[in-house]
């Protein structure tokens, strides 16, 4: 819907969103009104290179036209029904993904936070089913990020910080332990620990990838231990990072991974795929959705995967990451610059706020993020060339000498 089909000035509308929307988002101050691609476009048509990609979603680019175009064909035909029957887009979506990421079985759900809150119920029935009632502890990292729902926002590593604080006592069964530190997750670990719970590249946490000792000592000691290993891929899959999955970039696989954002090209969707072992412990009545396997968003997502592997939008994250890398390395007052494709953080010296370099840049037209006090991170559109990077980089370095 434009501003043109209403009957209301862009003031209008937010004042109406001011009013009656329950806010915990800082808003910024322009009408998302129409996207294409690398560009969001404003109510007076002006373009803001996006580095944000709805957080990690748009990785076709904003309202690709093949994921537009199931969408439709797919509403006209059948937009929803209860999980039942079969559907086509359900059962084609499921081929296309386990065989793309070599996962056995795949469940379907509505967004990341509730994709982990599965990956956790199965984990955990698992558990208790196989080694007894105890046998239900999980060790995430320090300083990760799993959601906000309870389950993963108790697995979430940053007790009495951030999304934690004022819900009350977390769920139990959670212990921390500080990322990149093999010694100190197996030390976390008890007789009635039944998995590991890492992201491969902490996002919220501050762009931080594993490294590959981590990853795979992690996968060794699972395996030795008869524990599970938990990935959630929910920002870092579906070709972010440079392959399919940030997992096959050190040579592993995981029990059960999680995924969101990416797979549907702008439609909701979430999903956990595991190996057939493990999946049995979800039977009849065990967990259940409504909407999960949405036939329109999995239509979509059955779309977005068939651009995202035959562009081979994978290589080009890692070509571009790496390029884009080295631009930023090259910009005054940058402390550390990390990333694993197009998952890029920027680490600013004691001087420069991340959130300043943020705001800067959004009068500018730049869209991105920022992460604690001196860190911002980008995840723009995996189509993005290096005329898009030299201009993402410039205007960064226009915000940081503002500031400086």
């Amino acid at each position: 819907m434009k501003l043109q089909d209403t009957e209301f000035t862009a003031e209008e509308i937010k004042e109406k969103a001011s009013k009656y929307m329950i806010e915990t988002y800082e808003r910024f101050d322009f009408l998302a009104e129409t996207a294409k691609d690398q560009y969001i476009y404003d109510e007076k048509g002006e373009k803001y290179l996006d580095f944000y990609a709805g957080i990690a979603v748009n990785s076709a680019g904003n309202c690709n036209e093949k994921v537009v175009n199931a969408v439709v064909e797919q509403a006209k035909t059948l937009m929803h029904t209860f999980n039942y029957p079969y559907t086509i887009p359900q059962a084609l979506l499921a081929e296309k993904v386990c065989t793309t990421i070599g996962m056995d079985k795949i469940f379907y759900q509505n967004s990341g936070t509730e994709a982990n809150e599965a990956m956790i119920k199965m984990a955990r029935k698992y558990g208790i089913e196989k080694y007894g009632p105890n046998h239900y502890h999980i060790v995430t990292a320090k300083m990760g990020f799993h959601g906000r729902t309870f389950g993963a926002m108790s697995a979430t590593g940053q007790p009495g910080n951030g999304c934690q604080v004022g819900f009350g006592p977390m769920t139990y069964g959670f212990s921390y332990a500080p990322y990149n530190n093999l010694q100190a997750f197996k030390d976390a670990c008890t007789e009635n620990t039944i998995a590991i719970m890492i992201e491969p590249v902490q996002g919220e946490g501050g762009v931080h990838p594993a490294t590959m000792e981590f990853m795979k000592g992690l996968r060794e000691f699972c395996d030795e231990k008869g524990m599970l290993l938990l990935l959630d891929e929910v920002q870092t899959g579906w070709c972010r990072t440079g392959n399919v999955m940030s997992f096959m970039n050190y040579g592993i696989k995981p029990d059960i991974v999680s995924m969101a954002k990416a797979l549907g090209g702008g439609m909701p969707i979430g999903a956990i795929c595991a190996t057939e072992e493990v999946s049995k412990a979800f039977s009849a009545g065990s967990h259940g959705t409504t909407f999960g396997g949405h036939p329109v968003s999995c239509a979509a997502a059955l779309a977005q995967v068939d651009e995202l592997l035959s562009r081979d939008l994978a290589g080009n994250a890692a070509k571009m990451g790496a390029y884009f890398m080295d631009k930023l390395k090259t910009l005054p007052h940058v402390k550390e610059v990390r990333g694993q494709g197009l998952l890029v953080g920027v680490e600013f010296d004691d001087t420069i706020g991340g959130v300043d370099v943020k705001h800067e840049c959004i009068k500018r037209h730049l869209l991105i993020t920022a992460i604690g006090a001196h860190t911002i991170r980008m995840v723009p559109p995996l189509i993005i060339d290096e005329k898009d990077c030299d201009e993402a980089v410039r205007i960064i370095g226009e915000s940081i000498a503002a500031l400086a």
